[in-house]
């Protein structure tokens, strides 16, 4: 199977995972979490395209877990973290991976997140190396094993 099928499949996979999971996935910490993640992806090769930032648009719009918060509100966050990170990446890496952390308390939540991660990541049909780390290094503030994931 090739790379961008098993993406495609990968990113089908954690999207189903996360709808299952939709009725536990409500707190603060997961909101918050998921919307760093987000941040986190999109800004991983140090820049932040015009492209990255629909995506997420897109998937706050559109994903029936994070319909369980207003629109607004997750874009704001989403906004915020990117601001940290775009404005000094590595200081704000740390701003933004404690962020993250807060959803380790509940692991439904933590994967939840991982998962978001791997969905942003794995949108433009490009799960790249850059990406792939940033939601390693959220798996170990999550005390999740990245394997787990595939990373």
């Amino acid at each position: 199977m090739a790379l961008w099928d098993r993406l495609k499949e990968s990113a089908s996979s954690m999207q189903t995972q996360l709808m299952a999971k939709k009725n536990d996935l409500k707190s603060g910490a997961f909101r918050d979490a998921g919307m760093a993640m987000c941040a986190l992806v999109a800004a991983a090769d140090g820049t932040v395209d015009p492209v990255e930032r629909q995506r997420v648009a897109q998937l706050i719009a559109t994903n029936e877990v994070l319909q369980n918060f207003p629109a607004d509100d997750l874009r704001r966050r989403f906004e915020d973290n990117l601001n940290k990170l775009t404005t000094d990446f590595a200081f704000g890496k740390v701003s933004v991976i404690q962020e993250i952390a807060k959803a380790k308390k509940k692991p439904a939540e933590a994967r939840a997140v991982i998962q978001i991660g791997i969905v942003i990541g794995g949108a433009d049909g490009d799960f790249d190396k850059d990406e792939q780390a940033v939601v390693r290094e959220a798996c170990y503030a999550l005390d999740l094993p990245p394997h787990e994931f595939d990373l």
